[in-house]
């Protein structure tokens, strides 16, 4: 590899690092918010906590990288040509191809870790994420009641506990559930205990009474009791078996699903186009590299500088996202438009890469190759 090659490309990898860890964490941070509810309400451990939104990953970067790599290879790129870097190398004799060579060494390399993330990292780490977060809101046996706090088990349970004991025992227990809209109740006891009996969460409560509404007649009725089990969970109501998203599906399982087997007919078409997306996806690191280079170093330097090949550039880039996500809901729909969405991601590739390679004087018209020439 010449020394150039290196020299650019260090750069470019340097700033691509960068720029995925910045954009990363920003995107991290704000999607972690929506967990912050599971260290409030269902007492989550720091460390689980960031064990959970770390599995996230894989799904930012396969979006994040692409974007992160085309920023770079045009603040690389244009900052070449603004110092006059780009004209030395090009003095030198190095061709189209050469002065891309770096650029498009890198866009390979993302490709193949984009595959590597869509077709595999991506399910195996939302499956993971997926049945971690299931367990935590659906194990209640797994809750850690926090004392002198009103715990939100669910929407229609709520517990309070007075004191908290290291072997587990809760004193001063007060539930109130409303999950019998016609017959709200309140339990309170003076000790108890969470235990887990056949896969359901019960807190066993020992000295207590058990007090009970009925709003059609208005009758209050009370039990004391020295023992009483209460159930957290309405026998997995919420559901045993957890129906599997797209994203938690290998690509080969998306795209020969039998639609009988969907509990969504509607989902069928999803479905389909999330596996197909994951084959075209990554090919958005080569595309947008090669429009990125195809704008910036295609045709002469001028002291205008580069503004308008970066707008244009930024404006394709843009107009091919906005495709892509376009052709992902129209072929939801109607299958029979996923063949574009090959074609999107292909055809930019070979345009960029042909009008790159183009030899100057055919790329510029008359009035643009007299000013050209007299620059």
């Amino acid at each position: 590899m010449k020394g150039i090659t290196k020299y650019v490309l260090w750069q470019l990898l340097v700033g691509m690092i960068l720029v995925t860890a910045g954009l990363t964490c920003v995107i991290w941070l704000s999607q972690s918010l929506r967990f912050v509810e599971m260290i409030v309400n269902r007492g989550l451990s720091v460390g689980t906590f960031t064990y959970l939104t770390m599995l996230l990953l894989p799904n930012f970067l396969s979006i994040i990288m692409p974007i992160a790599l085309f920023t770079v290879v045009v603040f690389t790129y244009n900052k070449l040509i603004t110092d006059r870097e780009l004209v030395i190398m090009r003095s030198a004799g190095l061709s189209q191809i050469s002065l891309a060579k770096p650029a498009l060494i890198l866009a390979f390399a993302v490709v193949l870790v984009g595959y590597a993330l869509t077709l595999y990292l991506l399910p195996t780490s939302y499956r993971m994420f997926r049945e971690l977060q299931w367990d935590i809101r659906y194990n209640y046996s797994q809750i850690l009641l926090r004392e002198g706090a009103f715990n939100m088990i669910s929407d229609d349970v709520t517990v309070y506990v007075r004191k908290r004991t290291g072997d587990g025992q809760l004193h001063g227990i007060l539930v109130h559930d409303v999950r019998k809209k016609d017959k709200p109740s309140t339990i309170m006891a003076e000790r108890g205990a969470v235990i887990d009996t056949d896969g359901y969460a019960r807190v066993v409560m020992f000295d207590g009474n058990r007090q009970e509404i009925d709003k059609k007649t208005k009758n209050l009725s009370i039990l004391y009791f020295d023992k009483y089990v209460f159930d957290l969970e309405n026998k997995k109501a919420d559901g045993g078996i957890r129906y599997r998203e797209a994203r938690e599906r290998m690509p080969l399982e998306l795209l020969n699903i039998e639609k009988e087997k969907l509990m969504s007919k509607k989902d069928y078409g999803k479905f389909i186009v999330e596996g197909h997306n994951r084959f075209v996806s990554p090919l958005s690191a080569l595309a947008f590299t090669l429009v990125a280079l195809a704008c910036l170093i295609s045709g002469s330097v001028t002291r205008r500088g580069q503004t308008r090949r970066v707008v244009a550039a930024v404006g394709i880039v843009v107009l091919l996202q906005a495709a892509a996500m376009g052709l992902q809901n129209l072929s939801a729909r109607d299958l029979r438009w996923i063949p574009l969405m090959y074609v999107n991601a292909l055809l930019p590739i070979l345009l960029a890469h042909w009008y790159m390679l183009l030899p100057p004087r055919r790329r510029r018209s008359g009035t643009g190759a007299r000013l050209a020439s007299t620059s």
